[in-house]
């Protein structure tokens, strides 16, 4: 699949990590409709940004929690440029909290954002790419996993099901559409990081460095492109997960 004149959905895309890697496909000539969660997010200049780059853009509020909000962000995608041809599933929470102290509200929370909103984007989707004879899923997931990381019971389980998820959607969908998982590592810290957390995350990497949002923009480009990869995780994150 060809990314000129291409057309990706991207959940929450209009910061972080989604936000480069729509402004990256765009520039080799897709054309993006991407979700956006809060008012306050900065999703006209993610939109403006896009179209600067010489393609269309639609930007929906989506709660990705919800079935109905989902269809109406793919209805609306359909309706604007007439397919959709890629599915990435960026839209992310990141909670953290000590086991005994997830209550069932964040447990729920985790869940639903992570793991129910990728399955409801890809089965709201899945119809047109099946219909039309091709199609491309990406979800993201991260080194929770495959790893052991401490306060974040409720986080690595929903992106275990994500992974497990991409791989009952591979069988599932194939041959017409093919579905991967992107696995970052750190990418990008938090806007209020400290020095310790960056010297950490540089020590947890092979390379001895923290990525950048663009790595993951890359490798996004590849597998949309690549039409023999399918059922597979792939991992961005500088050789973190052997450590």
């Amino acid at each position: 699949m060809e990314l000129n004149n291409a057309v990706i959905l991207i959940t929450g895309a209009a910061v972080r990590v989604g936000r480069v890697v729509a402004l990256h496909l765009a520039e080799q000539g897709a054309h993006i409709a991407f979700s956006y969660y809060l008012d306050d997010e900065p999703w006209a200049q993610t939109q403006a940004d896009i179209e600067a780059q010489g393609v269309q853009a639609l930007a929906v509020q989506t709660e990705v929690r919800s079935a109905i909000q989902i269809r109406a962000l793919a209805a609306a995608t359909m309706e604007r440029f007439g397919r959709v041809d890629v599915l990435i599933n960026s839209a992310s929470v990141w909670l953290k909290a000590p086991f005994l102290e997830i209550s069932e509200e964040e447990w729920d929370l985790a869940l639903a954002v992570n793991l129910k909103g990728p399955f409801l984007a890809a089965q709201a989707v899945a119809p047109h790419m099946l219909a039309q004879g091709r199609g491309v899923i990406l979800n993201i997931t991260d080194l929770s996993a495959f790893q052991v990381w401490p306060g974040y019971a409720h986080h690595a389980a929903s992106k275990a099901g994500l992974v497990s998820l991409t791989k009952s959607l591979a069988v599932e969908l194939a041959p017409a559409v093919r579905v991967n998982a992107i696995a970052p590592g750190t990418v990008l810290l938090p806007e209020k990081h400290t020095p310790e957390k960056k010297q950490w995350a540089e020590e947890k990497s092979l390379l001895k460095r923290i990525g950048s949002p663009q790595d993951v923009a890359r490798l996004a480009a590849f597998l949309i492109e690549n039409e023999f990869v399918t059922g597979a995780v792939y991992f961005v994150d500088g050789g973190r997960a052997l450590v």
